[in-house]
């Protein structure tokens, strides 16, 4: 009787079960499953669902199902079996950073090498996912950075109204890739994956982990996970009963602590804030005193976490309640991108121009759609009718924006401009303050 192979899907479950139960446990014989068909085939389907640029040698998806999928995945696991494969340099380019004149320097691998990758994380995710801690939302299976945003939001509802917002300077640069390898062998004994680890971040220089890499937001999670643990710590030693002084959400690089506004916690607040630049200097990091401070909500001072600019208000009720909006150079942003689009289609009829601005349009819609966003919404619609009367009038080599022709029904019910601007702000659960 032959046994029939375990599925990729069913090896990762196991992995993080035995991961889970055992956090001392190291795993070993790893690499015959990176190595294997159904992890590669399963790590291209993933390479070619984002899509994305070509990598150094300019090999596309298109010339690899040419040429031939079986072929390619047959030469690469040839090559990681035969221990010939090497990873290519990967492909730097420049994209705006928060839509303004600062550039994100991405490191794009080549299509192969994100097949390797991908089946390395498929292996390793699981691993270092059951030791992973509860406020780390960054590129995490079934986590979002809405939640992480309600987790904020939440902490505020409680009291929790001074806030630790840290900026990490370059952190996927600085990442010291020896003490990286050092916390992934703590729990991997597997010799041919970490010398396939190691590999893959030499490819991209001596320091940091690639952005644009596929096993790099694992890897960029696992380099912080003592920084999480440390503030578990801090919450568990101070929790009251079902309250916390102490909450934070991370998602990746981008970090908040807040911590409860009663003047007893004053030395709470330097305890943790202490703390975290302990760990930090462990890590190699530096912190970006400039844009890293200490904010008072209860001062009216706000602070940013993830787009949104947070604060907290009086409800009509007289009940202090959080407060999150699009931030302002968020909205500048994507303007700018509609801008550039209308732009470059003036001499385009006003049926391509929406096909080209509503996925614009709709994703940052869902992103923003979960804040008090309606003001925000109110002026990017109506900047987008403004500039598509616009461009229907010229196109008809007429002056003006045309108000007197009537509303836009046509445009939003015929030729299907995005037009869903409701706000789905999730209920926030109230929980019992301790007696102060």
């Amino acid at each position: 009787m032959i046994k029939a192979p375990i599925s990729v899907q069913d090896l990762r479950r196991k992995i993080y079960i035995k991961a889970k139960a055992d956090p001392a446990w190291r795993f070993w014989g790893l690499y015959v499953h990176v190595c294997k068909r159904e992890t590669l085939d399963e790590a291209y389907k993933m390479a070619k669902a984002n899509d994305g640029a070509p990598g150094i040698d300019g090999v596309t998806f298109a010339g690899i199902e040419q040429g031939g999928v079986e072929p390619f995945l047959e030469q690469i696991r040839d090559e990681l079996l035969a221990r010939t494969y090497r990873p290519l340099p990967n492909r730097k380019t420049e994209i705006p950073k928060d839509g303004g004149t600062k550039v994100r320097v991405l490191s794009i691998p080549a299509i192969r090498d994100r097949v390797v990758q991908g089946a390395l994380k498929l292996i390793l995710e699981p691993i270092f996912e059951a030791d992973f801690q509860d406020g780390s939302f960054g590129y995490r299976p079934k986590r979002t950075a809405h939640q992480a945003v309600t987790r904020v939001a939440q902490a505020i509802a409680e009291g929790k109204t001074r806030v630790i917002d840290i900026d990490l300077r370059a952190y996927f640069d600085t990442v010291r890739q020896a003490v990286l390898l050092e916390k992934v062998a703590r729990r991997v004994a597997d010799d041919e994956i970490m010398h396939l680890l190691a590999m893959i971040l030499k490819a991209s220089g001596k320091r940091g982990v690639p952005q644009g890499g596929v096993i790099s937001p694992v890897l960029s999670n696992l380099y912080l996970t003592e920084v999480d643990r440390m503030l578990e710590r801090a919450k568990a030693t101070t929790r009251e009963g079902q309250y916390t002084f102490v909450e934070y959400a991370r998602f990746a690089d981008d970090l908040v602590i807040l911590v409860d506004s009663f003047p007893r916690h004053d030395w709470l607040l330097r305890a943790v804030e202490k703390r975290l630049r302990e760990e930090v200097v462990k890590l190699g990091v530096e912190i970006n005193e400039e844009k890293s401070r200490l904010v008072e909500l209860a001062k009216g001072e706000s602070f940013g976490f993830l787009g949104f600019d947070f604060r907290r208000i009086r409800s009509r009720r007289g009940v202090w309640r959080p407060h999150y909006t699009p931030k302002l150079k968020r909205r500048t942003a994507v303007v700018r991108k509609l801008k550039e689009e209308f732009r470059r289609g003036q001499s385009q009829p006003v049926e391509r121009i929406i096909k080209v601005i509503t996925p614009i349009l709709r994703g940052w819609v869902n992103y923003f759609r979960i804040g008090y966003s309606g003001p925000c919404f109110d002026f990017i619609r109506q900047w987008v009718e403004k500039k598509i009367r616009r461009h229907v009038r010229r196109g008809k080599k007429r002056p003006g924006f045309g108000w007197k022709r009537g509303s836009l029904r046509w445009v939003y019910e015929e030729l299907g401009l995005f037009n869903d601007y409701r706000i789905h702000r999730p209920p926030l659960p109230q929980k019992a303050l301790p007696g102060r």
